[in-house]
């Protein structure tokens, strides 16, 4: 029984997946407006019915698709490296977007939905940074800011930073961003963080 449903959630993980990369590939080809769901599923080569199991429409099927992916990147927040000076992957998350993503938020932008992705992004985002939070704060002192708020905290900070970049048309390399944020952010993490097992001075030291 165990395995028969562990069978069905790749199932529909996979689904999700090829809806998810259906739409995307879609949103590159042609105006948000001019996309069905007919399109979608005949390039996913899934059926309406399994469609509409998952989602009720392109709509909540590209809001799906930016939620799973930020709440993603809040997952990859390497608390363990504080002291190194970077926690957060902004250097891999801007050069994933610079390689692949630029064109499709031109499309988004041209859709308008552009809005959607950053009015649910530091939300989405914040679960994850929050769940990467709390998994290696399980066995060290509580920091002086409740993880909500720090994650919240965060996720906004990354989402601001990457959208001014993108309207921007990318002025600086990925590198140089990665650097900026850290050198605003580490300060204030630092502080906040600083009761953890690593101790102050391991805490303020790069």
């Amino acid at each position: 029984m165990r395995s028969q449903n562990k069978q069905r959630d790749r199932r529909a993980i996979r689904t999700r997946q090829s809806l998810s990369e259906a739409l995307i590939a879609l949103i590159r080809e042609q105006r948000w407006d001019a996309i069905t769901v007919q399109h979608v599923i005949d390039r996913a080569g899934v059926s309406r019915s399994t469609f509409y199991v998952h989602y009720r429409g392109k709509d909540d099927l590209l809001r799906n698709t930016f939620a799973d992916f930020l709440g993603g990147i809040g997952l990859h927040i390497r608390w363990q490296s504080l002291p190194e000076g970077r926690v957060a992957p902004v250097l891999e998350l801007f050069t994933h977007l610079e390689e692949e993503f630029h064109q499709l938020y031109n499309a988004l932008a041209r859709s308008r939905k552009t809005d959607l992705f950053f009015r649910i992004g530091p939300a989405q985002m914040a679960v994850g940074i929050e769940q990467s939070l709390t998994v290696w704060l399980a066995d060290k002192p509580t920091p002086s800011v409740p993880l909500p708020v720090l994650a919240n905290y965060l996720a906004a900070g990354i989402l601001s930073m990457l959208k001014w970049w993108l309207d921007e048309n990318m002025p600086f390399e990925p590198r140089r961003m990665d650097q900026f944020f850290h050198e605003l952010v580490m300060p204030g993490l630092r502080s906040v963080l600083s009761g953890s097992e690593l101790g102050m001075s391991a805490v303020t030291s790069r």
